[in-house]
């Protein structure tokens, strides 16, 4: 997919926001829903919010069936939805989005207890996306812009899969998601 706006990701969320992560409590959508609720309640920006709600995008949009970490596939799910998100909103979405991998490495090597936050999809992608950053690495995750942002984005990922913590409905939720677009508009 070349070019994506708003309605095709509120679309994507409704047709197949209901696919379930392996191991995981909750479908895609209330995943997402859930991380955009605690960037909110955390004071997060509209942007960061956005983020929060589409940092996992990629996997719909690639469409692969079932979990690819349980066929030793990285499917580069934030490769893939963050230049179409920074087409439409710019950096300040698509870049914690396009980072929220390596934070998650980062962490793990500069907090080693970190790893026991993961869940069992999150550690067997964390081992095919490279496993922990050594110091070396870490310094330049540092080094980058936005790497703070990826980091709480992270954290609310990790944080994310509360089993019935969700809106009202489904379509409760996508109203809220396409209200947020809205305000940011295009860049």
């Amino acid at each position: 997919m070349s070019s994506l706006q708003a309605p095709d990701i509120v679309d994507l969320y409704r047709r197949a926001g209901d696919a379930h992560y392996v191991g995981e409590p909750v479908t895609q959508l209330e995943h997402a829903w859930q991380c955009a609720q605690l960037a909110r309640l955390a004071g997060a920006s509209a942007e960061l919010q956005l983020a929060s709600w589409l940092h996992d995008l990629g996997h719909l949009l690639m469409g692969l069936p079932g979990t690819p970490t349980l066929r030793g596939q990285d499917d580069r799910h934030e490769a893939v939805a963050a230049p179409l998100l920074e087409a439409i909103w710019g950096p300040r979405v698509a870049e914690p989005v396009r980072l929220h991998v390596l934070a998650k490495r980062y962490l793990v090597g500069r907090h080693p207890s970190y790893r026991q936050r993961l869940s069992p999809d999150s550690l067997r992608s964390l081992k095919l996306q490279g496993g922990a950053m050594d110091i070396y690495e870490q310094q330049l995750f540092e080094q980058t812009a936005m790497h703070a942002d990826a980091v709480k984005l992270r954290a609310w990922d990790d944080e994310g899969k509360r089993l019935g913590w969700f809106a009202a409905t489904k379509e409760d939720a996508l109203a809220e998601l396409s209200e947020l677009m809205e305000r940011l508009g295009r860049r």
